[in-house]
């Protein structure tokens, strides 16, 4: 999602808590991330794989001058074949260190032996950060987490999907990491760059 579709998206969620839930999370994971430069583990769950959230931040560790946003992502099946860049097995939770950040994105409760690599990687000195869906034991490992409930949950506040608000996560991680070109907007500069992918067709896989 590029810059023109994401400013009409936080439009579109004015007066709702989402915009401002989105650029405090990003600016834990950016704070967590940037001064350590210990690098970033992305993983989700079995069933849900955030191959298009890290596709976003690395768009933004380009476009922000920021490096340590661009993630490694850690996936729970490698198949013979794979580029290096989705060839990375949940083996790497387990040399997670001090200076590392990890962020788990899980819809759903992930499987035991998901929650039990997270929690060795805190205990091991990673930050872990959290996009969920309201399961306890996420939040109870996560030092930030941002929840956002599904479909079924029970107060009905589901206004917003997890994919939208990983839009506005990732986006608002690369804000404000550089100063504004002379005579220009940082946001009139990135939609310079990017006005040609309003017309293009969507990419392929990350």
């Amino acid at each position: 999602m590029d810059a023109v579709r994401v400013a009409l998206l936080r439009e579109v969620l004015a007066g709702t808590q989402w915009p401002a839930a989105a650029r405090r999370f990003a600016g834990a994971l950016r704070s967590s991330v940037v001064p350590r430069g210990g690098g970033l583990l992305l993983v989700g769950t079995r069933q849900y794989e955030p191959w298009h959230m890290a596709a976003h931040l690395v768009d933004e560790a380009a476009w922000s001058g920021q490096p340590e946003l661009a993630p490694t992502l850690v996936r729970h099946r490698v198949d013979a074949g794979d580029p290096a860049h989705l060839a990375v097995g949940l083996g790497r939770l387990e040399a997670a260190r001090r200076g590392e950040t990890l962020l788990l994105v899980a819809p759903a409760a992930p499987d035991p032996g998901l929650l039990e690599r997270v929690h060795d990687a805190r205990r091991a000195g990673a930050t872990v950060l959290a996009l969920d869906g309201g399961d306890p034991e996420v939040r109870g490992l996560a030092h930030e987490a941002l929840t956002v409930p599904g479909p079924d949950h029970a107060d009905g506040a589901a206004e917003i999907d997890i994919d939208t608000v990983q839009h506005l996560v990732s986006a608002a991680a690369g804000e404000n990491c550089v100063p504004a070109p002379r005579g220009r907007s940082r946001f009139r500069d990135r939609l310079s760059r990017l006005a040609d992918q309003l017309t293009a067709p969507p990419p392929p896989r990350w």
